[in-house]
């Protein structure tokens, strides 16, 4: 019986230390997924690093992120490969919609037709200026800045503006001067910042993409998709600076030349309730082009609309969505 007696105090010591770590674990809830965590809404997360409340946003490594959408090889998660029938019929000869959430595609027409994209690619360059951070900076805007049509904050050689003062007109106004000062600014060339450009959205999964200048003006060489533009567009949605701009309807501009009110160019911001962005674009070439989104009790959707017509274009765009926001993921 003595001999026992150790061998009983024993076990009662190891059992004792084992307890609080196994009361730890079972009390432990289920891990999040790899691109969410317990203190950032879901739309904050993935793309150029996670969002951060500071305005001079400096970004990190990107985190595992499934690929933003399907029907593609490489998509983890269910993905719709024919539009449902019950889907409105909209006059985009090139579209797709997407839950905002997973990425899944909920309709979707020639969405990997190569195209020109105009200004909707200003997204992926928004995506290329943010990466490189510090906002305050001061870019001195020179004369060829200025050599660019048709939609201008008309800025004149020697002004000074910050780029987060650029960045909000390129992108409510989509100043193509702007654009270019933004572009300079960052890669020392127009050249060189479209491959920074094509760069990042191969990066993002948009492999079928190839962009030469900043604002979206017709250049050969130059050339999207659908698809590849709601990849871009799926991770824009969740950096807070562009969710920020891009759902606003005015942007008032204070600087030392005066105050300059800019119009949102995405007229769906007024026409749509739920509506929060993105971003529009127009040329002969590319058609009338807008990346929609809209959120509503608890659920989001993104449309790429590519070479549709104005008299279209919102009726349109707010039709889908709406159609698509009884379909997207709530959670």
């Amino acid at each position: 019986m003595a001999s026992v007696l150790p061998n009983i105090r024993h076990l009662i010591v190891v059992f004792g230390m084992l307890a609080p770590t196994c009361l730890l674990i079972s009390c432990q809830s289920p891990p999040l997924p790899a691109y969410r965590t317990a203190t950032q809404a879901p739309w904050q997360q993935y793309g150029t690093g996670f969002a951060s409340p500071s305005p001079n946003y400096a970004p990190t490594p990107a985190p595992s992120a499934p690929r933003p959408m399907g029907p593609a090889s490489d998509v983890p998660y269910p993905a719709t490969f024919s539009s449902p029938s019950d889907a409105p019929t909209i006059n985009a000869p090139s579209y797709v919609l997407i839950d905002g959430k997973t990425g899944r595609t909920l309709a979707f027409k020639n969405m990997d037709a190569s195209r020109a994209v105009a200004s909707t690619q200003k997204l992926v360059a928004a995506l290329v200026v943010l990466d490189r951070g510090n906002l305050d900076q001061r870019i001195t805007i020179t004369a060829a800045d200025t050599n660019v049509e048709p939609s201008k904050m008309y800025l004149k050689p020697g002004q000074k503006f910050t780029r987060r003062e650029l960045l909000n007109v390129f992108l409510v106004k989509s100043a193509n001067d702007a654009a270019l000062a933004l572009a300079r600014d960052h890669s020392g060339s127009i050249q060189a910042f479209g491959v920074a450009m094509t760069q990042k959205a191969h990066q993002l999964g948009a492999y079928q993409s190839s962009f030469k200048n900043p604002h979206g003006l017709t250049e050969p060489g130059q050339f999207s998709s659908a698809r590849d533009v709601a990849k871009i567009a799926f991770y824009a949605y969740r950096h807070s600076f562009i969710r920020n701009i891009v759902g606003r309807q005015k942007y008032t501009l204070h600087c030392a030349y005066g105050v300059r009110n800019y119009d949102n160019t995405n007229k769906l911001l007024a026409k749509m309730r739920g509506c929060n962005g993105m971003k529009t674009g127009y040329t002969s070439a590319a058609g009338r082009c807008l990346v929609s989104s809209a959120s509503r009790s608890g659920r989001d959707v993104i449309l790429v609309q590519l070479g549709t017509q104005t008299k279209y274009i919102w009726d349109d765009g707010r039709k889908l969505m709406e159609w698509g926001l009884q379909r997207a993921s709530s959670y």
